[in-house]
């Protein structure tokens, strides 16, 4: 069973920041593909990031530029370091993981971290 922990939210102040983090467990950690969603209140899940096995990145346009996607695989961990934050940042922010196995492939999610940014 592969848990993801994620750790490091909290409460920043407009343009501030903050690096969340989320470690792996249960499987072959450099062959996941790791993302980085969000939901607010009343809307569904905004994927955020996204890195591959091979160090490939994407981004949502709204933040892009402020926040970076990175993982060690020594460490199994995959952070997201979130700049110039916004208020519009705020959000509950979740790790997800795509893990490919002999008998298919599987997404699993963290239990979210709350990042409120005041302005």
């Amino acid at each position: 069973q592969v848990q993801l922990v994620e750790s490091g939210g909290g409460l920043v102040q407009f343009g501030g920041s903050l690096r969340l983090s989320c470690a792996a467990s249960g499987s072959d950690f450099s062959r996941n593909v790791m993302s980085w969603y969000r939901q607010v209140p009343g809307k569904q899940h905004e994927l955020v990031a996204t890195i591959t096995s091979g160090g490939s990145t994407t981004y949502v346009d709204s933040v892009r530029g402020r926040f970076t996607i990175s993982r060690d695989n020594t460490k199994t961990t995959v952070y997201l370091q979130m700049n110039s934050l916004k208020p519009e940042d705020t959000a509950v922010y979740y790790c997800y993981a795509v893990v490919r196995r002999a008998g298919g492939t599987y997404a699993y999610w963290g239990q979210g971290t709350q990042v409120t940014v005041s302005s």
